[in-house]
Parts: C-alpha cells; sequence; structure tokens
C-alpha cells in the first residue's frame, strides 16, 4: 500500500511539470507514517482515491490533445452497421375492390292487395320471422262470403237430392252431381281462406334491408318483392385485378384485405376466379369470401385487395436507403472490412431489384451477412479506419 502511494505521488508531480496542461494540480499529502486504526486507514484510501480520478482525467486531457497535434496518429471516424440478411421476399400488387353481400333475399307477397301496414326503411337489421308487411284482402273477405252463399244453395240441394235417393226416387246421377257441386264449393271456401292467412308477409332471412321496393298504401301483386334483404354475417371482397396477373392468382390463395375506411385488416383465401377478362378495362374478378360477425363490414365499403406478384427465396435484403450511386450510374453500399491496421471502409457495387416497406433485394454483389454501413457513413472513402458499432434489425417475415 505504501509503495503504491509513493508511486502514485511520483506520476501526479510528473504530470504537474508539463507545460502543455493549463494549471492542472495533483495533491496528495502523505502521513509520515501509515495510520493502522480503521478510521486513518479510510481517510488515506479516500484521498488516494480522489488523487486517482484527477489523474485519470488529466491522462484523457492529455491523450486528446496528442492526438489533435500528433499528425503520425489516423483518426477513425465512428460509423453504425446493420447486417444484411437473408428472408423470403414477397412483393404485393394493390387493388381496388368492394364489399357485396353473401347472398341477397325478396321478402315478397304471395297474394296481391294494398299494403295497410309497411313500417320498414332501407339501412335497418331485420331479423328472420319478423313481420314485413300486412295486406288488406277485401276481395277475399268478399270472395269467402259469396262462395259460402253458394254452399248453402248447394248443401240444400244435395239434402233434397239424398233423400229422394234414399227413397229410390230420381236419378243418381242428379245425387251425385249435388254431393260434387257442395264439396267443390267447400274446397273452394278452403283455399280462399288459406289465401287470406298470407295476408302477412314475414321476413325470410336476417340481415339489413338493402332497398324498399313497395311503400305502404300500394298495391302488391302476388309474388311482388316489398323488400330486399341482405345477409350481412357472411360478405364477398370483389376486386378487379389486371390480367397481367392471371397467373399470380389462384382459387385457395391467402390474400389480405385492407379496410381504409375503419382501419381494418384482414386475411382470408380466395374464394372464386372470374372465367372471363372484361374487355373495357382488361380485369378479370377475384371473389374473397369471409365471415362479418358485428356486420361491421358494410356492403359497398372501399377495399383493398394485396395480390401476391413476385415471391423470392432466401432473398438477400438491406435496407433500401443504405444504397449509394456513383457518378457512373452504379449502386453501391460501403461495408465493414478489415486489414492489418482494423476495421476499414470497403465499396461494393451491387444490383438491386424489388423492393418492399422500406426494404431491397439486392441480387448480386452480397452475399448475407455483411456489415453495411449506415449512420456516420457520410464522407467516407474506401481504405478509411472506422470504429464500428453493430446494429442487427430484426427481419420480420415479408409477407404482405
Amino acid at each position: 500500500m505504501k509503495k503504491w502511494l509513493f508511486l502514485l505521488l511520483a506520476i501526479g508531480t510528473l504530470i504537474s511539470c508539463q507545460p502543455e496542461v493549463d494549471d492542472t494540480k495533483i495533491t496528495l499529502t502523505l502521513p509520515e507514517k501509515q495510520p493502522k486504526d480503521l478510521g486513518g486507514l479510510k481517510s488515506l484510501l479516500s484521498e488516494a482515491q480522489k488523487s486517482q480520478q484527477q489523474i485519470n482525467k488529466l491522462i484523457s486531457e492529455l491523450e486528446l490533445k496528442i492526438e489533435e497535434k500528433d499528425t503520425t496518429v489516423v483518426k477513425k471516424i465512428s460509423v453504425t452497421a446493420i447486417k444484411s440478411f437473408k428472408q423470403d421476399f414477397k412483393s404485393y400488387a394493390e387493388v381496388q375492390g368492394s364489399v357485396r353481400s353473401e347472398t341477397s333475399t325478396m321478402a315478397s307477397s304471395e297474394s296481391g292487395g294494398r299494403l295497410i301496414q309497411m313500417a320498414w326503411e332501407e339501412g335497418q337489421y331485420i331479423k328472420s320471422g319478423d313481420l314485413v308487411a300486412r295486406l288488406d284482402l277485401e276481395a277475399v273477405d268478399k270472395q269467402v262470403a259469396e262462395l259460402e252463399k253458394r254452399l248453402e244453395l248447394a248443401t240444400t240441394v244435395y239434402q233434397r237430392q239424398k233423400r229422394l235417393w234414399d227413397q229410390n226416387i230420381g236419378s243418381e246421377i242428379q245425387f251425385l252431381q249435388a254431393k260434387n257441386n257442395m264439396e267443390s264449393l267447400q274446397k273452394s271456401i278452403d283455399a280462399v281462406k288459406f289465401q287470406k292467412t298470407k295476408a302477412e308477409v314475414y321476413s325470410p332471412v336476417s340481415g339489413v334491408i338493402d332497398r324498399v321496393l313497395i311503400q305502404q298504401g300500394e298495391m302488391a301483386g302476388p309474388g311482388s318483392p316489398i323488400l330486399m334483404i341482405m345477409n350481412t354475417s357472411k360478405v364477398k371482397v370483389i376486386a378487379g385485378v389486371p390480367e397481367k396477373y392471371l397467373k399470380n392468382v389462384k382459387r385457395g390463395d391467402r390474400v389480405t384485405i385492407l379496410f381504409p375506411s375503419i382501419n381494418e385488416e384482414k386475411k382470408a383465401r380466395v374464394s372464386q376466379i372470374g372465367r372471363t377478362v372484361n374487355a373495357a378495362n382488361r380485369t378479370f374478378e377475384v371473389e374473397v369470401s369471409m365471415s362479418n360477425p358485428g356486420g361491421i363490414l358494410k356492403p359497398n365499403l372501399l377495399a383493398m385487395m394485396m395480390i401476391n406478384d413476385e415471391t423470392i427465396k432466401d432473398a438477400v435484403m438491406i435496407p433500401e436507403e443504405l444504397v449509394r450511386q456513383d457518378l457512373g450510374g452504379n449502386d453501391y453500399v460501403y461495408i465493414v472490412d478489415e486489414n492489418e491496421e482494423g476495421e476499414v471502409v470497403k465499396k461494393i457495387i451491387i444490383e438491386t431489384g424489388a423492393s418492399e416497406e422500406g426494404l431491397v433485394v439486392v441480387s448480386s454483389g452480397l452475399e448475407g451477412e455483411e456489415l453495411i454501413i449506415a449512420k456516420g457513413g457520410r464522407g467516407l472513402s474506401a481504405g478509411q479506419l472506422i470504429e464500428v458499432e453493430i446494429v442487427e434489425p430484426k427481419p420480420e417475415e415479408n409477407n404482405g
């Protein structure tokens, strides 16, 4: 301990004599005898530590000044570097489409008549079995009343003919005609009364009312649709895809669909591909069916379908912003190399390919795992000494 303190004192005295250091003094007062008690030893240790801190600071200042004035010392430039990496690369073409209802059903009247009740409006949600409209079937009531009067007469004629026939009076044909006439009228009345049950029209499915075709007070004919109902629990996205992507789209392919208006993204599979190409705009239809819980996807909602138009296996990837261009128009990057003096800059001419989301494919020049100089690279030249801080990006699966 005593030898160490004298050595520290000698270094401090030597440095304090340097002419280049302005007003730097190292002071270390040593007792004639080293203290033996614990308090004295701790106090001496504290003084020695303070002097050591001053000496370390002074050494750093001297090294900096020597570096500035000594032209034989080559200054290293600090840079950060990112590793190139390999991954499967996929690029996507964005195609505009829209949402359509999977099924569209009509709520129709089976009988003709005037609508005396119909309070539904477009956009409302209707459940299966809900009353859509009620028709005024006054003509049916009149027809039933008329048939019932005719049945009374027919029944009376039949009963008389039966009594005569039971007494072997009259012909059999008269008896059978009377019976047939009565039974025929009974069946006619049953049929007309059944028609009366069709005065109320019910919704055949659950969904959203797309169109109201007949308003209250208007006449509805037999089979006339009153409402058009869309079932939105399942929807389909239909997009017109340019014909140049015919080879890139197949039934069952997984695609990503964006809905910008509601900031939603969904993945689904292609359910149908159009069999013809539209001659007017040179596109073919691609249909994607998907579930729609909560009915958040509305018919005619704008949708952007992402079509995978290119796939490269084990592509060498780097951030696109790191690619530079020289006066000859060649793309290049600076990478970290080594020589006998340490880490240096090396210029590599590269060829680039497709790019997606800030990443570019390097088709030649790099093999992957090279350290590409990122920050601090301005003004660099090949062969320059550098100090490198490596920042390893986390490659994410490029699947759109």
